[in-house]
This record gives C-alpha cells, structure tokens and sequence, in this order.
C-alpha cells in the first residue's frame, strides 16, 4: 500500500510544484505505513488473547496446581517442558544447560545432547528470561503472582494454585501465545503485500480468525515446536516476498532472511522439510522469468547462511545435513552458476527441462549421496510413512504414525468446513485469475524467450511464489492432515490477491476492468468478507463457548506413589505419553519417549511395545532386563481392539510384524486378566484406576 502511493508521488514530481509535492508524499507514505504497523499491532494482540483465552477456557490452567499444570502437556509436550523446568531449577543456567546438553535421563543408558537432538532453544531462551526477571523482581521486591487455595472435591486434597507472570508455566506460556500473536500480524502484513491492499490484509486476516480450529493448534498444544516456529516461518515469507515484490539485492537482505530462516530452523526439526518446498518454489517462479539472478542470489544466499549457522549451533545435527532442504540449496546454487551459459538458450521449453532436471536429479542425488555417506537413517521413517500410503507396504512403525488421525490423509471434513467460510471458493476463485494472468501474460513467449536477462523478469514474482508455495502446502496437507497448519493460513494469504487490482487488470483485460470500477470491486470485497463472516462467526463462537476442567486424579495417584516408593535412579519403561510426563513430573529415567524421528529412538520404543505383543512374559522380560528396566507402566487401553482400523491395536501391530506368534493370547491381555500380584517375571506393585506399575524383578 506504502509502494502505490510512493509510486503515484513519483509521478506527481514532474509537476511544477516538485518541493511541495516531495514534502507531502514523504507525509504520505509515512502515514500509510504507521497505520499498517497500527494495524499489525491490534492483530497481534487480537490473536494472543484469542488463544490465551481458548487455553484458560479449556482447562481452566489459572486454578490447577502446578504439578496438574505438568500433567496436562501431553506426550511431546511434557517432554519439551521438562527441560526448561530443568534449566530454571538448576542451581545456575551454565548448570541447567550442561544438564541438557549431556543428558542420561531421557534415554537411559544413552548420553545425547537434547539441544541437538530436539530443537530446545526455545526453552533455553526463556528459561535465561526467566531467570533474569526473577532475579530483577527479587531486587525490586515486586509482586509478580497471586496465590491461593483450591478445594477439588472428588476425594482430592486441596491445593495451591498460583496467576501470574512469576509462575514458571505463565512465563512459558504467556511468552507462547506473545509469539502467536504475531503470525496474525506476519499474515496481515502479507495479505497486504499479495494484494497492493488494506482490503487484501482484511480478507486474509478475517479467513484466519473465521477459519482458526482449521489454521492452529496452538490453543490446545503451547510447548510444540510449531507453537514457536511456525509465527516465523510466516515472517519469513513475508521476507521473502516483499524481496521478491521489489527485486531487492544485497547483503544486507540476505542477513535478515538469513536471521528468519536460522530461528526457524532452531525451533522446529521439522522446518527443513518446509524450507524446501520454500526453495522447490522459488526455483519454479525463476524458471518462468519471474525473478533476477541477482535476487534469486540473494535469498539464497541468505538459505545458505542460515543452513551454515543452523548446523553449528545444532552441534552438527547429521539429520539437518543430509536434508533435502541443504541439496536442494546447494543444487539451485549450482544452476545460478550455470546461469550465463544456460541464458544462451532461448527455446523456453528445452531452458525448463534442463533445469528442472538439474534441480530434481541434484537435490535428489547430493540428499541421497550424503544419508549414505554418513549412514544416517533418522529420516527414513518419512519415505516409509508415504509409501505405506500408496502401497500395502506396512510395519511396526508406519502402523504407529498412519494409524494417529492426526497423520491420515486430510479427508472431507477440513475442506467442507474451508468451504461453508468461502475461504475456500475465494483462494480457488484467486488461483483462477491468476491462471488466467499467467497465460496472458507468457504466451507471447511461450516458446522463446526475449535475448536480453533485463527485460526477461516479470512483475508479480511475489504471486507466482505464493500460489505455488500454496501447491506445495496442498500436497502436504493432502498427505499426513496434521500439516494444514501450512495449507490453511497460506489459503487466507492467496484469498487476499482478490482485493488486488492489477491482477484482476492483468486477467480480465482493460476492456472489462473498466465496467468493474474500483467502488464496485471494493463493494464486492465488503460482499465477500460479509459472506465469509456468516459461518465464520458461528466458528468463533463455538471457540469460545468452550468450557472444560483439567482432572486426572488416576495418573495424579500413579506419579505420587512413585514419588514416594521408588528409588530416585529407578529406570521406567511405557507407552511414549506417558513416559514424557512422568519424566517430567518425577524425574525418573525413562528409556523411550514420544520424540519418534530418531531411528534410536524407533528401535527402542518397538522393542518397549513388546509388552503389547503375543511374546512370552520371559521373553519380553528379558528384553526390558537388558534395557535396564526396573519398572513399566501399564496401560490397558492401548491394549483394546479398534473397531474403525482393527489393523491399528497393538496386538495386531505385532501379527504383522511377529507372525511366528500370531494366534497367542496377548501378553497385554494377560497382565490385564492377572489375578496375582505375581506374573511370571513380573511383581505388580501399583494397580489403581486404569494403571498397573510391574516391576522387572
């Protein structure tokens, strides 16, 4: 909006007025972009209190006692948590973070460096914010929470429950929802910046917050890596498309897309499957001419020192070196040096074979080259969990992953719910239109392209990217559902090139853009956002009315007998949830845990599930012996049939994978008919509600 009005005061120049004019353009433009920012800011906060709100509505956090708190960060979650309870309980941070940097704890038996292992900079940051803040009230003797007690009911002792900014779990979460806050902001920004309008930045902001249950997970989930990550990841495209929207160069653009890309990847192991769709993207938008070599260099430049700084202060994380994301860098680094002789030619058909070519065949042969030099398989799971997908290819762990909702193909009830918000038909509706600019605008040179580099960039490289940055996300949602946290915001972004004029001008042609006169098409957007806000608002509403209680006084029992009858060092073995929680509340070493991409990690956890296999109680018994199990913790429900996937119980997980004792009774099944305390091997020490603890004598 800033760049239409500075681009109309550069005509109004040439009028005789030039020094009064220059004045008030500069007022202008200044104006514009204090409101922008304005705007940004009450969204930024809009959405942090949104969330917050969900969160304390949910599970009504502000009356749970701390240790009710810690049980409510299911599997990852307690996991993540309970390393920032580390570093803000150890006697100095340097303590804390040598703690977790060479850590015996989380894997029995294994020393690894969890930082490296599973993206903790978020917890070290605001654990040293922590620390520092209560050392600040300390010294001013401020009041920074409000305590007092809470009486349960249901049999349970009273507790204390502490409100405020000096309670560690507000610290952390407060801090959560702060950076969730500002993917709002990021996402309004960019709807302006895709739209060359206010109009635009309304659309994709009222489509996010109409469509939020659909575009977040943030209320329900704080401490997962994408609580953290995914806010930057938004700015970060904004980056890149303002860079691109104005063929910014230099080093300077480089260092702060560079700073985006490096925190990105600290907070989330996942971003570099997401930064390579990034790459795949921009190197189609410059195959089609849409970008100059010198900004092509420039944002990825900035990839390749993000990558460089990522990887030490990952300490060398080999899944991050043997990643698509490094090949597919390096390989378009190589087609941008290649730039001068492949500009020689002119046939566009035969320049795009060749370099899709190149692109495909490097990022696919220097990923490959790498995972076989360094004999890493971390990420192996992934191309198992695709080609279960389209095969009857099965085993014990892409059961595991395809079987959980979350990771099923996206199905019809995301879609149908995108639709009845019109958010859906509008980014379809948008697509169009600009399917239709794109033809008329290569045709002319659909076979040969023009001899000089200068007159070969196009306008709009910032739409060209972020359509196909949107087909990207498609495919991603489509295949494992848990990823239209990507697709659906990015469809509120693409919605937004409706409001934009001269693509409507490009697609439609000056002859009908005529008859729609700018006060019809801002009468059409108003239409729009009405239509959009009928469903939507019955959307937000339900988000709102929801009312609930955190209670789990069976699981609250279970960790207060281990508390006070188990050995400090005594080594616990279970289902990956609860592991992750009672590694938290009780700090006892657990041997697997629900961080599942390390193939350590895999094997481990698959040799734990034998409890739910048809092996004999000796068998299994000497595998956790061997382990160094001293306790596991049953569960019987993860025992029981499913009746929508029978595939999906544990039991017949194991058939598939341990057909030589397929028509046995299960050993789960055993444990849960046991009417001892004895079971072969096996003492059961704890049996209440839901929960047995055997021990591995």
């Amino acid at each position: 909006m800033g760049e239409q009005l500075a681009g109309g005061c550069a005509i109004a120049l040439h009028a005789t007025a030039r020094n009064d004019l220059m004045g008030g353009c500069h007022i202008l433009v200044s104006s514009s972009l204090f409101q922008l920012v304005h705007a940004c800011i009450v969204f930024a906060v809009l959405h942090r209190n949104h969330v917050a709100g969900m969160f304390e509505s949910d599970r009504h956090f502000s009356h749970l006692a701390d240790f009710e708190r810690e049980m409510t960060y299911r599997t990852e979650m307690g996991l993540y948590y309970s390393y920032y309870k580390t570093l803000i309980e150890a006697p100095t941070l340097v303590d804390g973070f040598h703690q977790i940097t060479q850590d015996n704890i989380t894997e029995y038996g294994h020393t690894i460096n969890t930082l490296k292992r599973f993206n903790l900079y978020p917890e070290v940051i605001l654990a040293a914010h922590y620390r520092l803040f209560k050392r600040i009230a300390a010294a001013l003797d401020w009041k920074t929470e409000d305590c007092w007690q809470v009486n349960r009911g249901q049999g349970l002792p009273p507790i204390s429950s502490c409100e405020g900014i000096g309670n560690p779990h507000y610290f952390y979460i407060d801090h959560v929802f702060a950076v969730a806050g500002t993917a709002a902001a990021a996402l309004f920004w960019l709807g302006v910046l895709v739209s060359d309008s206010i109009f635009g930045g309304f659309i994709t902001i009222a489509s996010f917050f109409f469509n939020h249950g659909e575009a977040t997970r943030v209320q329900w989930t704080p401490p997962l890596r994408e609580s953290f990550a995914y806010p930057v990841f938004i700015a970060q495209i904004l980056v890149v498309s303002y860079i691109l929207k104005y063929r910014k160069t230099g080093i300077s653009w480089s260092l702060l897309l560079s700073a985006l890309t490096l925190t990105f990847m600290l907070f989330w192991q996942f971003a570099q499957f997401a930064l390579t769709t990034q790459v795949g993207s921009l190197f189609a938008t410059f195959l089609l001419d849409f970008i100059s070599r010198g900004t092509m260099k420039t944002i990825i430049y900035g990839h390749l020192m993000a990558f460089l700084s990522g990887f030490v202060l990952l300490f060398g994380n080999e899944m991050l070196l043997t990643s698509f994301f490094l090949s597919s860098v390096v390989t378009t680094m190589i087609i941008l040096a290649l730039d001068g002789a492949l500009n020689k030619i002119t046939f566009r058909p035969l320049l795009i074979i060749i370099q899709a070519v190149i692109f495909v065949a490097g990022t696919l042969g220097i990923k490959l080259g790498f995972g076989h030099l360094l004999a890493v398989e971390d990420d192996a799971h992934i191309f198992e969990i695709l080609r279960a997908k389209f095969s009857d290819f099965a085993n014990f762990h892409t059961r595991l992953y395809t079987c959980a909702p979350e990771f099923d193909f996206l199905g019809y009830e995301a879609p149908r719910k995108l639709m009845l918000t019109m958010l859906l038909p509008s980014a379809i509706l948008a697509i169009c239109l600009f399917g239709v600019f794109l033809l008329r605008s290569e045709l002319s040179s659909l076979l040969w392209r023009t001899s000089s580099p200068i007159a070969r960039v196009k306008p709009h490289s910032e739409l060209v990217y972020n359509v196909v940055q949107l087909a990207c996300f498609t495919v991603m949602a489509v295949l494992i559902m848990r990823l239209k946290l990507f697709w659906t915001p990015h469809l509120c972004v693409v919605a937004a090139m409706l409001a934009n004029r001269q693509l409507i001008e490009s697609a439609l042609g000056s002859a009908m853009t005529a008859r729609l006169k700018p006060v019809y098409h801002k009468a059409a957007l108003v239409a729009l956002l009405s239509a959009m806000a009928y469903r939507g608002y019955t959307n937000l509403n339900d988000q709102w009315n929801i009312r609930g209680e955190y209670s789990n006084p069976s699981q609250e029992m279970l960790f207060d007998w281990i508390l006070k009858n188990t050995d400090k060092n005594a080594v616990f073995a279970g289902t990956m949830p609860v592991m992750a929680n009672l590694k938290l509340s009780t700090n006892r070493p657990i041997v697997n845990h629900p961080h599942y991409e390390d193939v350590g990690i895999r094997e481990r956890t698959m040799r734990v599930y034998s409890m739910f296999s048809r092996k004999s109680p000796e068998e299994v018994h000497a595998t956790l012996k061997n382990m160094g199990v001293n306790y596991f913790v049953f569960e019987y429900g993860w025992c029981g049939a499913n009746q929508q996937k029978p595939q999906c119980s544990y039991p017949a997980i194991w058939d598939l994978v341990d057909p030589v004792n397929k028509g046995k009774p299960a050993l789960c099944d055993i444990v849960n008919n046991a009417k001892t305390k004895t079971l072969g091997p096996f003492q059961i020490v704890y049996a209440q509600q839901g929960y047995k603890l055997l021990k591995v004598q």
